[in-house]
């Protein structure tokens, strides 16, 4: 077959880039070797926040007292947890098989590979070969879990994400190594359901891209849940003992030994840039990213990379506007497009973390702004003076806003609490329109909400607090 565009994966990148490419007029297919959606859908974004809820759940029905109601007896059933899990994720999936459809898009089910220029080999689970012709073609092949070499996952002493969200039975203590988003999320779910965890993390602190007074608050929230936190430490190695593991950890006061009943290995990920044909065709690569410009084509015309395989943040919104600049950029140059997209700001993507409290955040770190050269006001406003969070018995975390102290630009606001991801995008929305912090005063929130904490916290930098 001949087509316009075929995009290889189909996760928040791959099939979006298919939808827009398909809305332009282009004639498009898409090639995945799993499941529609890709891991975001299917293994990450969505299932993990299923099985959050739950936990989240069970947390109000061990406090259920504090709300004037009597939950008696309330146990957990992890089969049917990690039942429901799976089923959120096939109805997700499902809903990407419908677009495809709706848009007219060709599924090619099997692996993707550049064969040559203008040429993508498909080759399904039997083994049969197909080769089609693009004019261009987009790769969107995502990630996997990152493996150390001293830490191999297989399956049953050490666990990937993806064994984590499946295992047959809750296990009783567990060893979570990395603290970022995928390591807070199920150390989090987890300890919840009853499971004695132990994070460990090789740097000073845990969650360690956010903001210091970040870190601060979740250890201490988290080590009041009963989480054991081990900063500054390294698992060196891990053996099977008895019906579980020992692992050897390194400390910077010496070599301690954890025992638990399994793994878990969170510690990044590694892009899925081999056997797709990047050798082929000489395709530029860097640190394990393929290298692109910025409307995401790669040094071979007509070959374009998006998502967690290119430098970035690996994030599904990211992968998604990625796509669309991508695929809009395409379309201009067919003449198919009316204008040049604006690239993206990196400095601008909102990050959430999905555990409990969550975590929200953008722009500058109070410390990476001095460091910059800013000048910098910053205010603080704590959830416990908050009436909607008092109301909700969600008073843990606060709100943290930096600006420019000269110009009143808003370099960064950082949030950790309840349903805090729902509230990031103001920050996100005013950086992109230069807003300064007179503009965000100027603007009535609403009462009682957690998003007027936000507002608060401004009203903190600049010595007008109200409410605190």
């Amino acid at each position: 077959m001949a087509y316009d565009v075929i995009v290889i994966g189909s996760g928040p990148g791959g099939y979006v880039a298919a939808i827009r490419a398909a809305q332009l007029g282009f004639k498009t297919a898409v090639v995945e070797r799993e499941s529609l959606g890709g891991i975001c859908l299917n293994w990450g974004c969505i299932p993990t926040k299923a099985l959050l809820k739950t936990a989240q759940i069970f947390e109000y029905t061990q406090h259920s007292k504090d709300y004037g109601i009597t939950v008696a007896d309330a146990k957990v059933d992890f089969e049917a947890v990690i039942k429901r899990s799976r089923g959120v994720a096939d109805k997700m999936s499902r809903g990407v098989q419908f677009l495809m459809k709706k848009n007219k898009i060709d599924v090619l089910m099997g692996n993707g590979k550049v064969k040559a220029k203008g040429q993508v080999e498909v080759t399904d689970k039997d083994g049969k070969a197909a080769v089609h012709e693009a004019k261009h073609i987009i790769l969107a092949t995502g990630a996997r879990a990152r493996e150390l070499p001293n830490l191999k996952i297989d399956g049953k002493n050490v666990i990937g994400y993806r064994e984590a969200m499946v295992l047959p039975q809750q296990p009783k203590s567990m060893i979570v190594v990395g603290s970022g988003a995928i390591g807070v999320e199920f150390a989090y779910f987890y300890a919840t359901l009853g499971t004695k965890v132990t994070i460990v993390e090789f740097l000073p602190r845990i969650v360690p891209v956010e903001d210091e007074d970040i870190s601060k608050e979740l250890e201490k929230i988290y080590k009041k849940k009963g989480i054991e936190i081990m900063t500054n430490a390294s698992v060196e190695a891990v053996e099977a003992s008895g019906n579980g593991v020992k692992a050897k950890v390194k400390t910077q006061t010496g070599e301690v030994t954890l025992e638990a009943d399994v793994v878990l290995s969170a510690v990044g990920i590694s892009a899925n840039i081999e056997n797709i044909g990047l050798e082929t065709l000489g395709i530029k690569t860097d640190k394990g990213r393929v290298l692109v410009d910025k409307y995401y084509q790669t040094n071979i015309p007509g070959v374009y990379a998006i998502g967690d395989m290119v430098p970035g943040q690996a994030l599904a919104h990211v992968a998604s506007k990625e796509a669309i600049i991508c695929v809009e950029a395409i379309g201009y140059n067919e003449k198919k497009y009316a204008h040049k997209p604006e690239p993206i700001d990196y400095m601008n993507i909102p990050g959430c973390t999905y555990c409990a409290p969550e975590i929200a955040s953008v722009g500058y770190t109070e410390k990476a702004a001095k460091e910059a050269g800013y000048e910098v006001k910053v205010g603080k406003f704590p959830f416990s003076a908050s009436g909607k969070a008092s109301a909700a018995g969600a008073t843990e975390g606060f709100v943290k806003v930096i600006f420019d102290a000269k110009y009143g630009e808003w370099l960064g606001t950082h949030m950790i609490g309840a349903n805090v991801t729902e509230i990031i995008a103001e920050t996100v929305v005013a950086r992109k329109l230069e807003t300064t912090y007179q503009e965000v005063l100027d603007s009535i929130h609403p009462h009682p909400t957690m998003s007027e904490s936000v507002k608060d916290a401004i009203e903190v930098a600049y010595g007008e607090a109200i409410h605190l």
